[in-house]
């Protein structure tokens, strides 16, 4: 790996006491052999060289590096260079502050360079996946990448609110020009907090995914069911492990249904409403702490601690779609072959019933299944209404 490929990587210009604990921390795992050479034994004490440093890993079998090897190796000609090597892995170097690689598990009263050469996930990720960065999902990081195949023109929206969209996108191309211009960084913090409320099916994931995509951002949806828990802490503990690892990358975070973990503060009359109160409080300050975009979502806005208004920098609204907004998804959704032979007006009643975007892709689908097999498939009143009314039964729209 050359050392434009490690600049790249991280964005810097390294000085050669970076390049070379950075390349030490990988080499583990693009060519582990080229450190056999550490497990020389000392002849006259018959046990490994104590500067070395190193462990041995659960299952590899190679030697892997510890602070102490990186000590080794730059301070074999200026035994000064030892606390350099320290100063690599505080806290104040951007190794730390940037999840690049740190030291961890040093013994209680152990030096400090004894700890072990951990390279971050996410930097091995993107030396691995040419620069790509996608975490699985788990319990460790339980969210996940959401993906559209529609365009940022296929959305279907008033126009308003397609405005306000357009000045979220135009934020996200222009933040830090916009920031700096004026000197308005001194009051402006980095990232942007939007709240999107409506009915659900309105398109509040769809333009997440879409600014997300116009903007080459990877958009992360959190699964607040793995993220809540009834114990006391590890609600906390579950919002930084997603933020820790966000906080370095170029991602949307959206967290869906939000009111399940932004409801309202309450009155602390027990220990329920203190822990509950905390959560709140807790997530409020890595709101806006993060430098990324964060989306809330959520059906009912009034159902929102009010605490969380003055931290967005945009609350949209996402309202059912008119009927000429419903002509337009009924014409964008509905393929051309179904409706080469077709009634006409078919789309004009179809358009009179208020469905949801989502409810109406729920219709499309119906009809699909009706005409799969049909040689030449022609989309009937029958079929449509048929399908319309399965869904409206479904939401509890119509009874029998």
């Amino acid at each position: 790996m050359g050392d434009d490929e490690l600049s790249t990587l991280t964005k810097r210009e390294l000085t050669w006491e970076e390049r070379i604990v950075l390349l030490l921390a990988i080499i583990p795992h693009i060519y582990p052999q080229a450190l056999d050479l550490f497990f020389i034994q000392n002849k006259e004490l018959d046990r490994p060289y104590t500067e070395f440093g190193g462990w041995k890993g659960t299952s590899h079998g190679g030697f892997l590096p510890t602070g102490e090897t990186a000590a080794f190796i730059l301070s074999v000609d200026n035994p000064e260079n030892r606390s350099l090597v320290v100063q690599l892995f505080s806290k104040e170097h951007w190794f730390h502050q940037e999840n690049i690689l740190r030291l961890e598990d040093q013994g209680s009263g152990e030096p400090f360079l004894s700890g072990k050469l951990i390279v971050s996930e996410e930097f091995l990720a993107k030396v691995l996946n040419n620069g790509v960065y996608r975490p699985d999902y788990s319990s460790d990081f339980p969210a996940k990448r959401v993906e559209t195949q529609l365009e940022w023109e296929d959305l279907v929206l008033p126009y308003h609110l397609r405005e306000d969209l357009e000045n979220i996108s135009q934020w996200l191309e222009h933040e830090q020009e916009i920031r700096l211009r004026w000197k308005l960084n001194k009051y402006i913090k980095r990232g942007y907090r939007s709240l999107f409320y409506g009915p659900p099916g309105t398109g509040k994931t769809l333009a997440a995914s879409l600014l997300g995509k116009k903007h080459e951002l990877e958009v992360y949806r959190i699964d607040l069911s793995m993220v809540v828990s009834k114990y006391i802490g590890e609600t906390e503990k579950n919002l930084a492990k997603i933020f820790d690892r966000a906080e370095h990358q170029n991602w949307i975070l959206f967290f869906d249904e939000a009111d399940a973990l932004f409801g309202k503060r309450s009155d602390t009359n027990s220990s329920n409403d203190r822990h509950a109160n905390q959560e709140v409080a807790y997530l409020l300050q890595r709101i806006e702490d993060f430098p990324g975009m964060i989306v809330l979502a959520t059906n009912l806005k009034d159902n929102l601690d009010e605490a969380f208004f003055r931290r967005f920098q945009s609350v949209l609204y996402f309202p059912m779609p008119d009927e000429s907004s419903r002509m337009r998804l009924w014409e964008q959704m509905l393929p051309a072959e179904w409706m080469e032979a077709a009634d006409p007006d078919l789309l004009l009643d179809a358009a009179q019933i208020e469905l949801s975007g989502g409810s109406m892709i729920n219709v499309v689908q119906r009809c699909a299944l009706q005409l799969y097999q049909a040689e030449k498939p022609v989309l009937t009143k029958e079929i449509l209404d048929e399908a319309i009314r399965k869904e409206q039964e479904k939401e509890g729209k119509i009874t029998y």
